[in-house]
Parts: structure tokens; C-alpha cells; sequence
């Protein structure tokens, strides 16, 4: 199948409707098939700097390493998500937690489908604060002085898109959730492997969001600027109790 390129900017909204659900019903999927695949670096590979700590070097250390694009040895490609687009009933939508642990946010990159149960979490003994911004406003801005705090922000994941993920407190902390109208997508492993399940049957388009890996410049804060995300689309037909491969390659 032939590839399809975009660049878009990071404050990418993936499709333009800003209702809850969008429409989306939760209903038995008779005969579903699964979607699977492998997403490839190709090309040059260029290797991101490690990142200085500027607070609370004592429990963060004083640097991390950048995680804009992880590539296995194998050239997998870690963090990309793919999903596909029109499936409008099917299975219920997953729970997502975003932590802070070891002065990272975990998961890095993550998916979750619009009004979906949505926490934020500490597991570090100091403050962190969790900001994001979406089309460069906020869509949430959680302060977890405490260890062990749980905030659920399900009600602020409104709107189909892409919401950057900043820490107030960390320079060095970013993460990225990319916010669907459909439960159907799933994020590639150290190999760069996905696994998409329980798919109505039927031709779809399917999308693969990588962000972006090559510094721009600096922010004000001292953060480094990224380009823009990158985007891959192909066609795909899913059997009924079958699966279908479905390969990207990323450069």
C-alpha cells in the first residue's frame, strides 16, 4: 500500500468536532478482527541530546534522556500512535493514568478516547505540576505537591485532538496524549509492534502520529522546541475473526 505523508503542528487536531463521544456507541462486536503491525524508522537516524535537570537534581538526577524518538535495535520505533478512523460502535473505551515517576511523565506518549475515565498521578516525594495545553490552551493544570495523589480530570478530555503535556515545576518533563472519538488505537512497544482488537469488520483509514524529533530551537522556559508531528495514513480492509497487517515506515 502506498504511504502517505503530512507534517502537521503540534497542536494538531486530528478531526475538527469538539463534542464528548462524538457519537460513539458501546455494542457487542460480533465477528471483530484486529489490526496489527510494526512501525519502522528508516533513514538517518539522529539521536536526541540528553536533557538538563534544573529542579531537584538530588531526586530527578541532573539529566534524562530525550524520549521525542526511541528506536529499538531493530529499528522499531517506540510511542507512535496508531488508530483508525469512522469506527462509530464497538467496544467500551479504556481507563487511562498519567504519572509522574522519576521526574518523567509515564506513559510518554499515550492515547485515550474523549470522556474516558482520565487520572493524573504522583509517585515522586515532590511537587509536580501538570499542565496541558491543547491549541495552546489549557485543557488542565493540576498541582500534586503529595506522593501517592490522585487528581481525575476525566471531565476536561472534551475534545478530539492533541493535548501537550508540560510540567510547571520541570523544564525537562514533556508527554503527549493524543485524544480520540473512538476507542480503537493502541501505542507501539520498544520493537515498534501494535495491536489494535475487537474491530467491527469493514474498510477503514488508519493513522500513525509520531511527534516530532528534531530540536527547533528553545521555548522561554529553556525547553526544547520540537518540529511538527508527523502523520502516516494508509487504507485497510479488517476481516471478520480475522486480522490484517497493516506497516509503517517513519523518516
Amino acid at each position: 500500500m502506498r504511504l502517505t505523508r503530512l507534517t502537521l503542528v503540534a497542536a494538531l487536531v486530528l478531526v475538527a468536532a469538539p463534542r464528548v463521544g462524538l457519537g460513539y456507541v458501546e455494542a457487542p462486536v460480533l465477528d471483530g478482527g484486529a489490526l496489527v503491525g510494526r512501525v519502522r524508522f528508516v533513514g538517518e537516524l539522529i539521536r536526541g541530546e540528553p536533557i538538563p535537570v534544573r529542579k531537584n537534581v538530588d531526586v530527578c538526577g541532573e539529566t534524562k534522556a530525550s524520549q521525542a524518538l526511541v528506536v529499538g535495535p531493530s529499528k522499531g520505533v517506540k510511542n507512535t500512535v496508531v488508530y483508525l478512523e469512522g469506527v462509530e460502535q464497538g467496544k467500551k473505551p479504556a481507563d487511562f493514568d498519567l504519572d509522574n515517576a522519576k521526574c518523567l511523565f509515564v506513559p510518554h506518549v499515550s492515547a485515550v478516547m474523549a470522556g474516558a475515565k482520565v487520572r493524573i498521578k504522583n509517585a515522586d516525594p515532590i511537587l509536580h505540576n501538570t499542565h496541558g495545553f491543547q491549541e495552546r490552551l489549557t485543557v488542565f493544570n493540576v498541582a500534586l505537591p503529595n506522593r501517592g495523589q490522585v487528581v481525575d480530570i476525566t471531565q476536561r478530555i472534551k475534545k478530539v485532538g492533541v493535548i501537550d503535556v508540560q510540567c510547571d515545576a520541570h523544564t525537562h518533563m514533556q508527554a503527549w496524549i493524543v485524544v480520540r472519538d473512538n476507542p480503537y488505537f493502541a501505542v507501539t512497544d520498544e520493537s515498534g509492534h501494535f495491536r489494535i482488537t475487537e474491530i467491527p469488520p469493514g474498510r477503514y483509514r488508519v493513522g500513525a502520529w509520531h511527534e516530532g524529533w528534531v530540536v527547533t530551537g528553545k521555548d522561554k522556559d529553556g525547553r526544547p522546541v520540537y518540529e511538527a508531528p508527523r502523520v502516516l495514513t494508509q487504507e485497510v480492509t479488517v476481516p471478520a475473526n480475522g486480522e490484517v497487517t497493516v506497516d509503517f515506515d517513519l523518516k
